[in-house]
């Protein structure tokens, strides 16, 4: 009987395949952009976490200003850092295996007739070995060029693609802002990070060159600290803190004017937004699945007045009340399933296309497509009902009168 039923709806539904259609697209809609942005959100998630983990889940990083952590500009309320501060922090703790000091702004590269503006860094071999740089061509500085501040550079694959094709970038002089600086060496590409942004568009020299050449100041924006293994974040932290606290000579009571990132503490972060983002932006795509619960309503009243008479037939020759019901509210489940088929093709067919052009890893999430799918199925249920019941109530002498 089962099986009869809803062979009957199936018919019912192809009878009409384009209305029924354009009925089921709000069930669609909702399904499959449920099912992109949560697979979206869960390949950044990922993507997040990767990003950090090749930068080293034991790394912090040290920023003038206290409000560096809720996005506020560091250094613009705190006076910068030097070489000695990070000498000192990297002596004074045993926990800290290396520091490097970093100072950096934009600027425009040249070679030849070829120019981009890039972000322009002064450092010493220490960031090399904390960041995870991998050299591809070429060498890092020597100590003769970082205690001269020689004017010699590693360029990141970015600048090099830009600027020199397919030419060997090493032993080439390119122009940074007025220095003329020649190329010692490429750094390995690490591509586009979690957000887009291009993490080989630099170009990198000795830290006495920047200052002496770039900025004329002994100023150090960043310093980045590798911790020792076996050390807990959480414990280096506080005590960077308090070596910092000193070496600023930060009073009792007085607010840092620093801030330590813990690069753990910044994953974390960064996917709590991710997941805030998907939650919400999948809340207003399952509004679809709301209106589209409401267009199999209208369709199913629609189909209920256009089949009166049927149904009065039906009834007159011993159907029950209970057969005519679940005639119609199987109608109206499949419809939804229908929908939930389709949209879940279209939304792991977006999710796969989201995941490629924003260079994430592309997972699935088999327990959300499930529930989209039994949620679309309850939508049948739920929005069938009604008009199933007011087939089942008819009188089948007034639905044999119908015209």
């Amino acid at each position: 009987m089962l099986w009869e039923t809803i062979r009957l709806a199936v018919q019912a539904i192809f009878r009409n395949a384009l209305r029924s259609f354009l009925t089921v697209l709000g069930i669609v809609i909702g399904v499959g952009a449920v099912i992109a942005m949560v697979t979206v959100g869960q390949g950044s998630t990922e993507q997040v976490t990767a990003d950090m983990e090749k930068l080293g889940s034991n790394l912090l990083m040290v920023l003038p200003g206290e409000d560096a952590m809720e996005g506020g500009p560091p250094g613009t309320a705190a006076a910068m850092f030097d070489l000695r501060t990070n000498n000192l922090l990297e002596e004074q703790l045993a926990l800290i295996e290396v520091s490097a000091p970093m100072a950096m702004s934009r600027g425009r590269v040249v070679f030849g007739n070829k120019n981009r503006r890039t972000d322009i860094v002064g450092t010493d071999n220490r960031y090399f070995t904390v960041a995870g740089w991998e050299i591809a061509q070429g060498r890092i500085f020597d100590p003769a060029e970082l205690k001269s501040g020689r004017p010699v550079c590693v360029i990141g694959e970015t600048v090099r693609k830009d600027l020199f094709g397919s030419i060997d970038p090493v032993g080439e002089v390119i122009r940074i802002r007025k220095l003329s600086c020649q190329i010692i060496g490429l750094l390995r590409s690490k591509g586009a990070s979690t957000f887009g942004s291009d993490q080989d568009d630099f170009a990198i020299m000795p830290l006495r060159t920047y200052h002496n050449r770039i900025s004329g100041n002994r100023d150090v924006n960043l310093m980045f600290a590798a911790v020792r293994d076996g050390v807990p974040t959480d414990r280096a932290v506080r005590e960077v803190e308090v070596v910092m606290r000193d070496l600023r000579r930060i009073g009792r009571g007085e607010d840092d004017d620093f801030t330590v990132m813990d690069m753990k503490q910044i994953a974390s972060m960064l996917s709590g937004i991710t997941g805030v983002l998907t939650g919400l932006l999948s809340a207003v795509a399952a509004v679809s699945l709301l209106v589209g619960g409401i267009g199999i309503m209208n369709i199913m009243l629609v189909s209920v007045t256009e089949r009166t008479r049927e149904i009065g037939i039906r009834l007159a020759i011993g159907a029950q009340a209970r057969q005519v019901l679940m005639q119609f509210l199987v109608e109206a489940v499949i419809l939804s399933l229908f929908g939930g088929l389709i949209g879940i093709i279209a939304g792991l067919s977006l999710g796969y296309l989201g995941a490629t052009l924003l260079a994430i890893p592309f997972r699935p999430a088999l327990g959300v497509v499930m529930t989209a799918f039994g949620f679309s199925a309850a939508v049948g249920v739920i929005f069938g009902y009604f008009p199933a019941q007011r087939a089942a109530r008819m009188n089948p002498i007034d639905a044999l009168r119908h015209e």
